[in-house]
């Protein structure tokens, strides 16, 4: 039976118990308004590890803008209600004081990678990101953790802290979940409209036209340019950036080898509402 939990004495307690029996950790880190993208990682988690620990934090540290973090979509009671069917044992739901006693002093740098796509334009989103995920796999000292592959600048972060401070627990990454037209699953969709919806579908489909240019033989700088003329053709969508970079680092490459594996990145704005996506190929 799933187990609820607000305090951070309770969760150390709880997930201590297990520990005692010999049990293995997964925690999945989300912001709650849980999706299928969501549910796919407590169900990997379950797969690989005896008990699964969700929590649910609307962070305040990693947002920049203050109405993007009054708009984030929050549905606890459904999200609850989503996890009891699932295989997750604990939810932990704390508030902003419970995590944040007092304003956190320390400031995390994750050097070029602040400099970069979602670093460049969220100026202090990796250092709220660091310092809560920092705090979570503290709380729980998880033999696993789980993100996905949506967020992938955000898992090369987390992948930074984890070995540059020795944090024994074995990173996931999982692949993207979509909805039928291609778009990304976000817990930000439900701020979009059905013609939204349809207009951020397009999103993907410039990454597939980018991608399969790529891997036709054509150069970055051609599949760049095809991407943005395809986006430009459309209203409603405010590109903020569409970058061709290496997997591992996420670094400008000046063009393709064979055997390499890249990703394309993008953000763009719809509505007002900020949407990620990204694809990943191998040549």
């Amino acid at each position: 039976m799933l187990k609820v939990i607000r305090k951070k004495s309770d969760l150390k307690e709880a997930v201590g118990s297990f520990k005692q029996k010999g049990k293995t950790i997964g925690l999945v880190p989300t912001m709650g308004a849980l999706h299928s993208g969501h549910l796919s990682l407590v169900e990997l988690s379950h797969s690989q590890y005896d008990v699964t620990v969700v929590s649910i934090f609307v962070n305040p540290t990693q947002f920049n803008n203050k109405e993007d973090l009054d708009k984030y979509p929050r549905s606890e009671e459904s999200d609850i209600n989503l996890l009891s069917k699932t295989s997750c044992d604990l939810v932990f739901i704390p508030s902003a004081d419970e995590m944040y006693a007092s304003t956190p002093l320390i400031k995390l740098d994750f050097g070029y990678l602040e400099n970069i796509m979602e670093g460049k334009f969220r100026p202090g989103h990796f250092n709220g990101v660091g310092l809560v995920v920092a705090k979570l796999l503290g709380l729980t000292e998880p033999n696993g953790a789980f993100f996905g592959q949506k967020d992938i600048q955000q898992f090369r972060v987390i992948s930074a802290l984890v070995k540059d401070l020795d944090i024994p627990v074995k990173l996931h990454m999982a692949p993207i979940v979509r909805e039928m037209s291609g778009l990304a699953m976000s817990s930000r969709n439900e701020r979009l409209n059905d013609e939204q919806k349809s207009t951020a579908s397009n999103l993907f489909k410039s990454l597939q036209i980018a991608a399969k240019l790529i891997t036709s033989g054509n150069s970055l700088e051609k599949a760049k340019k095809e991407a943005f003329e395809f986006l430009g053709q459309l209203k409603n969508i405010e590109l903020e950036y569409f970058e061709i970079v290496d997997f591992e680092t996420l670094q400008n490459i000046p063009s393709v080898n064979k055997g390499e594996q890249l990703v394309l990145c993008l953000a763009a704005h719809i509505g007002g509402i900020r949407l990620i996506d990204n694809i990943v190929i191998e040549l």
